[in-house]
């Protein structure tokens, strides 16, 4: 700090500076509160249709939450400013009043000019002279003022840069409640990246529990994040999470911290996560070299596990930037086409050898197949997941093609275009891993099946969709079709891989509204109204719904999370249609019978198409417990007592989201509530229930029950709307009948083979 600089500042402009910043905090916390209460709770109640559900919601809620980000930067950056200059204003006087002791004691303190100070006896003073340890020891007290005031300006600088690299388009959402925690943010960063960018072989026990609390501590801090990322490095990162996991490498840490790598892979997966987020170029930088050091091995001509295999395990945890899943995944799949040839031959690059490395520390699978990580990133970023399974994997162009189908039904075959999605999950030789009894691991394609869920329907894997979640794109909907095609055309694809399900149920719940227009074969499109739509509407084949409904039905999870759904589904339907002040352009019918016949009819033909598929589980080779089923449907009861079919009101809104058929947050409609209390009320009765059932009992029983929601349904729905319907309730049971046995028409002229008589 300039001696001049400290002694002679005017702070009136800081203090202006300061002043205005307090101003733009309780100003922009006004319209925080205006953004949330005036545009995003609206926006959340309004009806919205096309694009605008697609488009106009999501750009509303994002704009009330960059206010709310715009607050925090500001609160922050007036926090930093006061406190800084409260501590220069401190350094200041401390500096003058040293300087009037010296002079007391007759010593001056004088400016060179040119930033620096000297200390000498004063001119003209009657002796004695002043003792040189006093000279001394002021020069060191000025000098220690001067760095501390130093200190002080730099930190401000630097943190207050460092916020501002966080986002290049609008505000980071970096919380601080002063400099001090910042600093300390980036201190601890720039330390525990000092440590771990030893060579691996070096690093005691000692730092690695250093390292892990400082990440378990900060890895949610934006500047701690950036900062350990980009001063450790891409190359250092690898060669630090490698290094630690392999016992010919780093012995001691294998020994005494094995129970603790997982935590470190957490922690560590959440901090880069969290630094990819942000606009600094620094991170520019380690973004990009992420990417390039994918295909390489690791320790470069002397080998080691690839730059893929590394990362990808890190991606485990968190919610990494969507751009650089993407380009990150575009690499990832060019490595995979030249490892295998295409896909024509299995990648054994990417196979466990049995080496004793373990690069995934959380779960079984020992992480040598770097897709396995990538997937599970991605089922926490829905965006990067739903353009990564679109793009195109191999065209039927492509001389090295080895993909053959029969293009026309006569018998000749062609070449085969395949997107991701479809190498993926129809054509991929899987890397076989087993786990310490021998038994098969499939954390691949689980990860593949938790990323396809959040790619098709806009949130991450595991999560239930809210009001701000987005209507169906037309990306998401493609590939929503692609999977109900995929799966019709060979439906072993799931049912020898039944642990996918309960991530294919969670799907086709959230699509529910375009399953019931697909299986009404109606051309002219006047079912529009019945199943209105926000977003995007996907539209499969009839014949194709019919087939992957029967076998997400095979698994008690998928079957549970379909069957729930629709319940809810079909009760909001009923209230929303037989409201007398529904506008006329979204009433399907004057006559409230055929309306109801038809929802019924819908919800019959879904539900019986499920029941055909549960009783192939529980009494074909699978084997699988009726109770198990029950027990999967009773479990929705804890979900559904705070969220399921709470949304606000029963409305357009309600019918036409793509959660229509899934938990939201929200009051619950009437009849759906109903539905739901009796589903689950026969579920529980049925699991703890010793009778058995026979094979025809399963289908009548069914049938009867679905005929009971369903009439419950329609009459709980006409008295929510005070509407007199004394026959209402026959009305449903006479659809929901015929769209049952249908189930079992339309089941069997796809062909299906069935296991069992109906």
């Amino acid at each position: 700090m300039d001696f001049d600089a400290l002694y002679h500042a005017n702070f009136k402009m800081l203090d202006d500076a300061v002043g205005d910043w307090n101003l733009l905090v309780g100003n922009l916390e006004k319209l925080e509160t205006q953004a949330e209460d005036g545009l995003h709770k609206a926006a959340n109640k309004a009806i919205w249709a096309g694009m605008n559900a697609q488009m106009t919601k999501e750009f509303v809620g994002k704009t009330a939450g960059e206010f709310a980000d715009a607050h925090t930067q500001a609160k922050t950056i007036h926090s930093i400013l006061a406190d800084t200059v409260g501590e220069l204003k401190g350094y200041q006087e401390d500096l003058k009043n040293a300087i009037g002791r010296g002079q007391k004691k007759h010593l001056t303190v004088t400016s060179t000019g040119d930033g620096g100070f000297t200390v000498r006896a004063a001119k003209g003073h009657t002796p004695p002279e002043p003792d040189q340890s006093e000279v001394t020891a002021l020069r060191d007290e000025v000098q220690k003022i001067l760095n501390q005031a130093a200190e002080s300006d730099s930190s401000a600088s630097k943190v207050l840069t460092a916020i501002a690299d966080q986002s290049e388009l609008g505000f980071s959402d970096a919380k601080y409640k002063n400099r001090d925690e910042a600093a300390a943010a980036i201190k601890a960063a720039e330390e525990l990246a000092k440590i771990a960018r030893k060579n691996p072989e070096d690093l005691t026990v000692k730092d690695f529990d250093r390292i892990n609390a400082g990440l378990k501590k900060y890895k949610n801090d934006e500047l701690f994040s950036e900062r350990f990322a980009t001063t450790l490095g891409p190359q250092k990162t690898m060669e630090f999470w490698a290094g630690i996991n392999d016992p010919n490498v780093n012995w001691e840490i294998g020994r005494d911290r094995l129970n603790q790598l997982d935590d470190m892979q957490r922690n560590l997966g959440m901090t880069l996560a969290h630094a990819s987020q942000s606009d600094s170029t620094a991170m520019d930088d380690w973004r990009r070299n992420v990417i390039a050091l994918g295909d390489k091995p690791i320790h470069g001509d002397r080998g080691g596990p690839m730059g893929f295999q590394v990362m990808s395990n890190l991606m485990r945890t968190g919610d990494y930037d969507d751009q650089f899943m993407k380009d990150y995944g575009t690499k990832l799949m060019a490595t995979e086409r030249k490892l295998t040839g295409n896909g024509e031959h299995d990648n054994t690059a990417w196979q466990q050898l049995g080496t004793g490395q373990m690069l995934n520390r959380i779960g079984e699978d020992s992480g040598s197949d770097p897709l396995t990580g990538y997937l599970k990133g991605i089922s926490n970023s829905p965006d990067a997941a739903a353009d990564f399974f679109n793009e195109q994997y191999i065209s039927k162009n492509d001389p090295g093609n080895p993909f053959e189908h029969d293009t026309d039904g006569d018998g000749k075959m062609g070449k085969k275009e395949l997107s991701n999605f479809q190498y993926l999950f129809e054509e991929r030789e899987w890397p076989e891993e087993t786990d310490s009894h021998g038994d098969e691991i499939n954390t691949g394609r689980n990860n593949l099946a938790l990323a396809l869920e959040a790619a098709t329907t806009g949130h991450p894997a595991g999560e239930i969709p809210t009001l701000d979640t987005p209507a169906h794109n037309a990306g998401q909907a493609k590939l929503f079709e692609s999977i109900v095609s995929s799966i019709s055309d060979d439906n072993t694809r799931l049912t020898e891989h039944s642990y996918m399900s309960d991530s294919m149920g969670q799907i086709a719940s959230e699509y529910l509204p375009d399953m019931n227009r697909a299986m009404t074969d109606d051309p002219d499109g006047d079912t529009d109204r019945l199943f209105p739509i926000s977003g995007t509407t996907a539209t499969p084949d009839h014949r194709d719904v019919t087939r992957f409904l029967m076998s997400v039905g095979q698994n008690p999870e998928g079957y549970a999370a379909v069957e729930v759904g629709q319940k809810k589904y079909m009760g909001n339907l009923m209230e929303y249609h037989l409201n007398p002040d529904l506008p006329a352009d979204q009433r399907y019918s004057t006559d409230p019978k055929f309306t109801v016949e038809q929802i019924a009819y819908g919800s019959g033909e879904l539900s019986g198409t499920l029941a055909i598929g549960r009783q192939e589980a529980v009494a074909g080779p699978a084997d699988v417990s009726d109770k198990a089923y029950d027990h999967s449907v009773a479990q929705w009861k804890n979900l559904a007592s705070g969220t399921v079919g709470t949304v606000t009101g029963v409305g357009t809104a309600l019918i036409a989201s793509p959660v229509a058929g899934a938990a939201v947050g929200g009051a619950a409609g009437t009849a759906s509530s109903m539905i739901l209390e009796e589903l689950f009320k026969n579920a529980e009765g049925d699991e703890k229930s010793n009778a058995g059932q026979a094979m025809g009992e399963h289908w009548e029983n069914g049938m009867d029950r679905n005929l009971r929601y369903t009439e419950l349904a329609a009459e709980e729905a006409a008295k929510a709307n005070h509407r007199s319907l004394p026959d209402v309730g026959e009305w449903a049971r006479t659809g929901a009948r015929d769209g049952f046995n249908m189930a079992e028409t339309n089941v069997r002229a796809t062909g299906a083979d069935l296991q069992t008589d109906i």
